[in-house]
């Protein structure tokens, strides 16, 4: 690793946004295809309003190895496709053995964790929230509120992100909302090792 110089980030506790030095990452609608449960309702929304906008992700450029701690805020927006609420991607670390750190800044929503064997666990998440992702873990994040759900995360560098296994499995319990409250429900399209 090379040695480096100390730097500060700028944190703005209210937007989630990161200056200087950062990369933006937009996830739009059309890069969650085959996530969301209803896909007559996601057909709906790209065909009537377009490649919505579902979250970003400010990065702080590091080199991605042993070593570094990779910091990172996102902003995922409001909203559900048919009654399941916005959420992020998913994944799990590369190496499995790797923890996560969250701190949530502003929003309401859940941190959505998940073992290979499909045991699922749901932390609820606030403004001053401090979850903790233990290694082996994948995690995904909800909004399940009427206003952007911002957090901070923190992880080794070395980690690496393993999207594809949720792509090909997804993950076995799905937040909705019922009767105006936040559920797990099962994924009836989750597929187990």
């Amino acid at each position: 690793m090379q040695l480096m110089e100390p730097f500060a980030t700028y944190l703005d506790f209210k937007s989630g946004t990161l200056t200087p030095g950062t990369t933006v990452i937009q996830r739009r609608l059309s890069h969650m295809r085959g996530m969301y449960l209803d896909t007559a309702a996601y057909n709906r929304i790209m065909q009537e309003e377009g490649d919505r906008l579902i979250y970003e992700v400010y990065t702080v450029d590091l080199a991605e190895e042993a070593g570094q701690v990779l910091h990172c805020t996102t902003i995922l927006y409001p909203g559900k496709v048919g009654d399941e609420f916005h959420m992020t991607k998913g994944h799990y670390h590369a190496l499995r053995n790797r923890g996560e750190v969250y701190l949530g800044l502003e929003g309401q929503g859940y941190l959505l964790l998940q073992l290979e064997d499909g045991t699922v666990r749901s932390v609820p998440m606030q403004p001053g929230t401090a979850a903790y992702v233990p290694p082996y873990w994948a995690h995904r994040t909800v909004n399940v509120g009427d206003t952007p759900f911002i957090f901070f995360a923190a992880w080794p560098g070395d980690s690496g992100h393993d999207y594809g296994t949720i792509e090909r499995m997804g993950f076995a319990k799905l937040m909705i909302e019922r009767d105006g409250q936040p559920v797990l429900v099962e994924n009836p399209r989750y597929r187990s090792g």
